[in-house]
C-alpha cells in the first residue's frame, strides 16, 4: 500500500506541483487549502506525513498542528516562508518533526519526507536509479554517471535531468520546468530553462551538437528520449 503525504497549502499551484512530483515518486497524495479542511482530510486519511504550509487563512498550520497533535502523532514537516528562529522554534515546540524554507527544491523537499518517514518508522517508496543507454541518475545519492564515469551536474541540471529522466517520451513546458526548479510557479523567461538544458546537454551528451538524450519539443519544450 502506497505512503500516503497530505500536502495543506493554501496555493493551488504549491498543491499541484508538490502532487505530481510525489505521485511520480511513488506516494499516494491527499490535498487540503488550509487547516480545517486538513483536520478533516487527516482524520479520514490517516496519511503517513503532513506537508503543513504555515501561513494560511481559516486555521494556519500552527493553530492545526495545536489540535491535531492532542489526537496523533504523525510526522509533519512545516512550509514556511518565514526564516526567523523564533518561528522555527515554535513549530518544533508544537511538534513538528521538520520545516522547509519557501521556495523550496523539490528534490530537496522529497529527501526531506524520505529522512523523517525513516526517522519514524514509516514506509517510504525506495527511490530508483534512473537510467537511459550508458547514463545513470542515482536518486538517493544524487549522482550522475556515463559509462561508469561520474559526471557534476548544479543541482538546477539534476533537477532537470531527473524530472525528464523520469518520465521518457513526455514532453514538459518550460513553466513545467521552471516549476520543478523553484517548488513554485514563477515569473520567468525561457532562456533560464534553455541555458540549462545547453549546460546539461554539454556534461551528458556524447555530441551535444546533435542532442540523443534530451530532444527540444517545437513550440513546447523539452522531453527525454524514449526508447519505445
Amino acid at each position: 500500500m502506497a505512503t500516503t503525504i497530505l500536502v495543506v497549502d493554501d496555493k493551488a499551484s504549491v498543491r499541484t506541483v508538490v502532487r505530481d512530483y510525489l505521485e511520480e515518486e511513488g506516494f499516494r497524495v491527499v490535498t487540503a487549502e488550509n487547516g480545517r479542511t486538513a483536520l478533516y482530510a487527516a482524520r479520514q486519511e490517516k496519511p503517513d506525513l503532513i506537508l503543513l504550509d504555515i501561513m494560511m487563512p481559516d486555521m494556519g498550520g500552527y493553530d492545526f498542528l495545536r489540535v491535531y497533535r492532542k489526537e496523533r502523532n504523525t510526522p509533519v514537516i512545516l512550509l514556511t516562508a518565514r526564516v526567523e528562529e523564533s518561528d522555527k522554534v515554535l513549530g518544533l515546540e508544537l511538534g513538528a518533526d521538520d520545516y522547509v524554507t519557501k521556495p523550496f527544491g523539490i528534490r530537496e523537499l522529497v529527501a526531506r519526507i524520505r529522512a523523517v518517514l525513516r526517522r519514524s518508522g514509516g514506509a517510504a517508496p525506495q527511490p530508483a536509479v534512473l537510467r537511459a543507454g550508458d547514463l545513470a541518475l542515482d536518486l538517493d545519492a544524487h549522482t550522475v554517471q556515463r559509462g561508469g564515469h561520474p559526471i557534476r551536474l548544479t543541482p538546477s541540471e539534476f533537477e532537470l535531468l531527473a524530472t525528464l529522466m523520469a518520465s521518457p517520451g513526455r514532453a514538459f513546458t518550460r513553466m513545467e520546468l521552471l516549476e520543478r526548479l523553484q517548488g513554485i510557479a514563477i515569473e520567468g523567461v525561457e532562456h533560464t530553462v534553455n541555458t540549462h538544458i545547453h549546460n546539461l546537454r554539454a556534461k551528458i551528451e556524447p555530441d551535444p551538437s546533435h542532442p540523443t538524450y534530451i530532444e527540444a519539443v517545437f513550440g513546447v519544450g523539452y522531453r527525454f528520449r524514449s526508447d519505445e
